[in-house]
């Protein structure tokens, strides 16, 4: 996510006069969530409230504020056939000119909420762990690829962490909290060592280990004889399970990194539910 403010910073610094679109009020079936971001120049936008009619005049409507300079507007816009757009919902958007002290604020917003993403762990920067990274660096999470080996983490060109380590299991141990962990190393017995120790976080939000289930039936008879009493139902092995017989990295890649953004959607859903502010956040 860290690529997105980047962006938008570039974007602020490119176009002076900026309206930003939020997103106040959604009732019903609508494209995007409450508090949804946008932002328009008179030539170029940043970010969606879902695309389609709804868009296009929400970017129509806020060129015709910077033209008139208009600083502030409100619409309320049924998502029927009034604008050809067939949801059902109904919006409310609040459209204003940002000042320079808006911009930094929303940057600083921004980076807060950036700094607050949980955290994916991708351990082993293999082709599958650089396939991973190349997907994740454009969502909602801080993504850090571990390997001991530096060549292989030189060949990641992901807008990630890449982390050199000699212990990666001390990696694991020292995470956040409510983190989730890809295990994809070079050697099957890391793997098992690596997927133990995420097993041994209670509060780990995915648990997933690259393999057949045969290598899944291999570690469990592994863990219970070096581990008694500890549980492996959280461990997902294989990973990305889908029926496809695809095995092209980026392909299985892209299964993974579904099933990491559900799980961590639905531990972040629970915890919203509980009175905690922690969510994941769209732009």
């Amino acid at each position: 996510m860290t690529k997105y403010i980047k962006e938008l910073q570039n974007f602020f610094l490119r176009d002076k006069i900026i309206v930003q679109v939020n997103l106040t009020k959604a009732y019903g079936s609508t494209p995007r969530n409450e508090d949804t971001k946008m932002f328009i120049s008179k030539t170029d936008t940043w970010g969606t409230i879902g695309g389609g009619q709804l868009e296009y005049l929400i970017i129509d409507h806020a060129r015709n504020m910077l033209s008139e300079m208009i600083n502030n507007d409100t619409l309320k816009i049924p998502l029927g056939p009034e604008i050809d757009q067939c949801c059902g919902g109904k919006v409310e958007v609040y459209l204003n000119i940002m000042t320079e002290k808006d911009m930094q604020l929303t940057l600083a917003a921004f980076e807060n909420i950036n700094n607050n993403l949980p955290h994916v762990y991708i351990m082993g920067a293999g082709h599958v762990g650089r396939a991973l990274a190349l997907q994740l660096q454009y969502l909602p999470v801080k993504c850090i690829l571990v390997d001991s080996r530096s060549f292989e983490l030189l060949k990641c060109k992901a807008g990630v962490e890449k982390r050199l380590s000699a212990i990666p299991e001390r990696d694991i141990k020292l995470s956040p909290k409510g983190s989730a962990y890809v295990i994809l190393t070079h050697n099957h017995s890391l793997d098992f060592i690596l997927s133990a120790a995420a097993l041994d976080r209670a509060d780990a939000n995915y648990v997933g280990m690259i393999g057949s289930r045969t290598k899944r039936a291999k570690f469990i008879k592994w863990y219970n004889e070096n581990y008694k009493g500890k549980s492996t139902e959280k461990l997902i092995c294989p990973i990305g399970t889908v029926k496809s017989q695809d095995k092209r990295p980026s392909v299985i890649a892209s299964f993974v990194t579904a099933e990491v953004i559900n799980m961590l959607t639905f531990h972040t859903n629970i915890k919203s539910n509980q009175g905690s502010d922690l969510r994941l956040v769209g732009i």
